[in-house]
């Protein structure tokens, strides 16, 4: 199906609801395809993928990347402190 540029969430509107139930469809959920992609990278960011890693595969600068994944970034952040906080314990335990 050719699909044009304008009808294009007109598509995607119809295409949530017919696989969505009433309450997902009511929902934010992939409200636009947009919403996808940014739950993808968010995705690979909160999975430990490198956020330069991250910015090339979605085609952001590192600087557009931080300042739209901001929160995601902050989030593994403080996984990363548990982790260094968890390793430095395991370091320091007498053998």
């Amino acid at each position: 199906m050719l699909l044009q540029e304008t009808g294009y969430g007109e598509v995607w509107a119809r295409a949530r609801k017919d696989v969505l139930t009433e309450q997902e469809a009511a929902s934010l959920l992939a409200r636009r395809p947009y919403d996808l992609r940014h739950a993808g990278v968010s995705f690979w960011l909160s999975s430990g993928v490198d956020p330069m890693e991250c910015a090339r595969r979605a085609g952001h600068t590192i600087a557009v990347l931080f300042r739209v994944y901001a929160k995601v970034l902050a989030q593994t952040q403080e996984r990363a402190n548990h982790r260094i906080d968890a390793a430095l314990r395991e370091w320091n335990e007498p053998e």
